[in-house]
């Protein structure tokens, strides 16, 4: 299996399975000289950690990671860092019943078709246990940005068909708010009526999908390449890679599509001696390099997958059968919740 790696200048390489001993990633390409320790990490990745409240997954992992190599005296060295974070609360029996069912919205189908082999337990490393790695390698890319001046955050626009106006006047607010949100929405009436959509789903035996936005800003003119290396191009398939994306949008993103050309240009203008556009339609990016404005997209997340109500399907020598996941299995009812600071991990590890 390769394509395990993910980046150029800054290169990470994730391993490890949902169920097994550990997960972890090694980073290629951190400058040396950089300050970062392993309690900085740990307090990104308590973000996504699950197990946190009602609205997420009870598993329970402390996420605590390990600096293996590439750290001398609080310092990163240039040699590739290298980041252990063990498995503690996996418990593989309650997958053990249905290890011979085709999984409606999983991925044991196209895995055992493409490799004729697949970890069942937890979905081995189909799982989203694997984006703890990310959020880690995010924490350390953050820390290269903060040098440049660059901020960056994510926050639940939409889940359950409830949606959020958040103004971006202010990114540090707007982090705050995110972090203050048990589902990351800073808006608190759209998080509540959120909350409960995921309570009556969850009482149903259901799940249900969300979108995440993500600002950044203090970026330079200038980053992203044409052709094949366009800033954007580079941010779909760093989110169309996190489990369960299934769409991606830059600025206006499809709403474009219903826009005139008249209305959709962002006329240009001298701020202070600064070029800027009067309106960010756009998102911050032309022709696939920045602007200078504020760089804005969303990530659309599917319903889970694995969900309480029992559902038809065959089994591996497809004969007829019906799917109900046994008790003591734990999936999250809102993945777009928990994948709020892995797009954020994922921007820093693209700029």
């Amino acid at each position: 299996m390769a394509s395990n790696s993910f980046g150029t200048l800054f290169r990470i390489t994730t391993w490890g399975e949902s169920h097994g001993k550990a997960i972890g990633v090694v980073i290629d390409g951190c400058p040396a000289g950089l300050e970062i320790s392993e309690k900085e990490i740990h307090q990104e990745l308590i973000l996504r950690s699950p197990g946190q409240n009602p609205y997420v997954t009870p598993r329970k992992e402390a996420d605590l990671p390990e600096i293996l190599s590439g750290v001398f005296e609080g310092k990163t060295t240039g040699a590739p860092l290298s980041i252990l974070i063990p498995n503690r609360n996996a418990d593989s029996t309650p997958y053990h019943a249905i290890k011979e069912m085709l999984r409606p919205g999983h991925a044991n189908y196209p895995y055992l078709t493409k490799f004729g082999i697949f970890d069942y337990r937890g979905g081995g490393r189909a799982s989203a246990r694997e984006t703890a790695c990310r959020v880690a390698a995010g924490a350390v890319a953050k820390k290269i940005l903060k040098h440049h001046n660059i901020s960056l955050v994510a926050y639940l626009q939409e889940a359950g068909g409830v949606a959020a106006n958040i103004p971006l006047e202010n990114i540090e607010t707007t982090r705050t708010l995110t972090q203050q949100s048990p589902v990351f929405c800073p808006d608190e009436n759209t998080a509540t009526a959120i909350m409960e959509r995921i309570a009556t789903a969850a009482q149903e035996g259901d799940s249900i999908g969300g979108i995440v936005a993500f600002c950044i800003t203090g970026l330079p003119v200038g980053l992203g390449d044409p052709i094949y290396e366009k800033i954007e191009a580079n941010l779909a398939k760093a989110m169309m890679s996190l489990p369960a994306t299934k769409g991606f949008e830059i600025g206006e993103g499809f709403q474009a599509a219903r826009m005139q050309g008249s209305t959709h240009n962002d006329i240009f203008q001298s701020d202070s001696g600064e070029i800027t556009t009067q309106t960010n339609y756009a998102g911050g990016t032309l022709a696939g390099i920045t602007t200078g404005m504020p760089l804005i997209g969303k990530v659309a997340f599917k319903p889970p997958s694995g969900i309480k109500k029992a559902q038809p399907t065959i089994t591996l020598e497809k004969k007829e059968a019906t799917l109900a996941l046994p008790k003591g299995s734990k999936h999250d009812p809102c993945v777009a919740i928990r994948a709020v600071p892995i797009v954020e991990a994922m921007c820093a590890l693209v700029i």
